[in-house]
């Protein structure tokens, strides 16, 4: 009898593989250690939404599903960026009017790709099944049931880790003493926190709904993205102590209250459940987490952010998972089922470009917080802006290639685009004329310098 191939974890990346690979004819088993999320309330704390953008969507077209993900999405065109004294400014993601973001339920996207997996006679869901460990020699995993306190062993043709940054299975790859891995884990000293704009009264929206809201204030920073039902998920990044504002030092309504008031008065005014989210919402820790095997043998593979948890800042954490699912499926297409060949070619074509989205997400850390406000950044934007108005075909910028140019890899989008950003910050800094003279001039420098960064490639 054949054995299925088994899932740990049923998130967004686990979710959409499983329907992949059932859609290909595989029997699929997928073990989650919570509760069914379409039959249990949320739990409160972790983000409810997130930016949908052209790679993400690269998966729900693999599966069929682009038309009623679509239909979950809220259109982001640009970033709102509020100041310190109220005043806004809208800054669009492109000059090209096609292309914007997409804020989008977890819940109800994961939802959806359970439902159609559990469609398919040849998928079986187990939830409320913790794994303890993998045995990656005899590809068996151990789950304990909370509700029976039973122990469950599985065995499969392989077993594919997408159970997250906590991932099991990844723990047994570091416990197993003949299979060396190097996992590296990096913290930012800041931390964040969930917070909630309510609807109105008649169920609109309390500011702008197509824009990702950013309050910069240089340590430390707010976002808001919005949901359906009219209310937005505020989400703030702040240091975990040693700073002048900190989570350690937010430990009472007042110290709360005064500093909303003080560096966030306009968000301030639009959230009156403020206090209560803030101290029953838990503090999370955001972290890069790089590995450098993937796969053992042909027995098991890390997929998601088990293989490589990335920051929120580019919006591109489940983007990425997604596609990690599209590069699977190029392997499979080209070596079938010789799970050894389809893991080997799925971790050299892949974790060039998964390294390269961690430290762009750092990078966004810094432009979100602090560089969108400096005047050397807005003035490179109106370039940008204005090159991708009038050149549409011919000139991207960073954040365009990473998140609108599915069909490059994040590596090559990381390398162009740093190097067209440092170029342009260049010739402002020096004043150089061509910035206010010839854009097709421009255009022919600018891309010359991003085109020598990949040249190698």
């Amino acid at each position: 009898m054949t054995k299925p191939i088994i899932i740990l974890g049923a998130g967004l990346c686990g979710s959409l593989l499983a329907l992949r690979l059932g859609q290909r004819g595989h029997e699929v088993h997928i073990y989650e250690k919570r509760p069914d999320l379409r039959k249990n309330k949320f739990d409160g704390g972790r983000s409810i939404n997130l930016a949908f953008s052209d790679r993400g969507n690269k998966g729900m077209k693999l599966v069929g599903l682009e038309d009623q993900a679509k239909s979950l999405c809220i259109p982001m065109n640009g970033r709102m960026l509020h100041q310190k004294d109220g005043q806004k400014q809208m800054a669009p993601y492109s000059g090209r009017s096609k292309e914007y973001i997409n804020s989008i339920s977890r819940e109800g996207l994961t939802a959806l790709l359970l439902d159609e997996a559990e469609k398919l006679q040849n998928i079986s869901l187990f939830f409320e099944h913790q794994c303890q460990a993998v045995d990656i020699d005899k590809k068996q995993a151990t789950f304990v049931s909370p509700m029976s306190r039973k122990t469950i062993k599985a065995e499969g043709e392989v077993i594919i880790g997408t159970d997250g940054a906590g991932s099991s299975l990844r723990k047994s790859y570091e416990a197993h003493h003949k299979f060396k891995i190097h996992v590296s884990q990096e913290f930012l000293s800041h931390g964040y926190k969930e917070l909630h704009i309510p609807p109105t009264e008649s169920g609109g929206f309390r500011t702008d709904k197509n824009a990702l809201h950013i309050w910069p204030r240089g340590e430390f920073m707010c976002i808001a993205l919005p949901n359906l039902d009219g209310s937005f998920t505020v989400t703030l990044f702040l240091s975990n102590s040693d700073s002048t504002y900190s989570f350690e030092k937010l430990n009472t309504v007042e110290s709360v209250d005064d500093f909303f008031k003080t560096q966030f008065k306009d968000l301030y005014d639009l959230m009156p459940n403020l206090s209560e989210d803030f101290f029953s919402n838990p503090t999370s820790r955001l972290g890069t987490i790089k590995c450098d095997h993937w796969h053992y043998k042909g027995n098991t593979l890390l997929m998601g952010d088990a293989a490589h948890a990335i920051v929120p800042f580019y919006g591109q954490g489940m983007n990425a998972s997604f596609e990690d699912v599209v590069v699977l499926e190029e392997a499979l297409n080209e070596h079938g089922n010789d799970w050894e060949k389809v893991f080997i070619k799925y971790q050299k074509d892949r974790k060039k470009d998964t390294d390269a989205i961690a430290d762009l997400a750092i990078d966004n850390f810094h432009e979100m917080k602090d560089h969108v406000a400096n005047a050397d950044f807005r003035e490179k934007r109106k370039i940008e802006l204005q090159l991708e108005h009038d050149f549409p075909e011919s000139y991207f910028s960073k954040y365009a290639l990473v998140t609108f140019n599915e069909d490059i890899g994040y590596r090559q989008a990381m390398l162009r685009g740093r190097a067209q950003d440092q170029f342009l910050l260049d010739r402002i800094a020096h004043n150089d004329p061509i910035i206010n003279g010839d854009l097709e001039a421009l255009l022919h420098q600018v891309n010359e310098a991003g085109l020598k960064a990949i040249n190698y490639l």
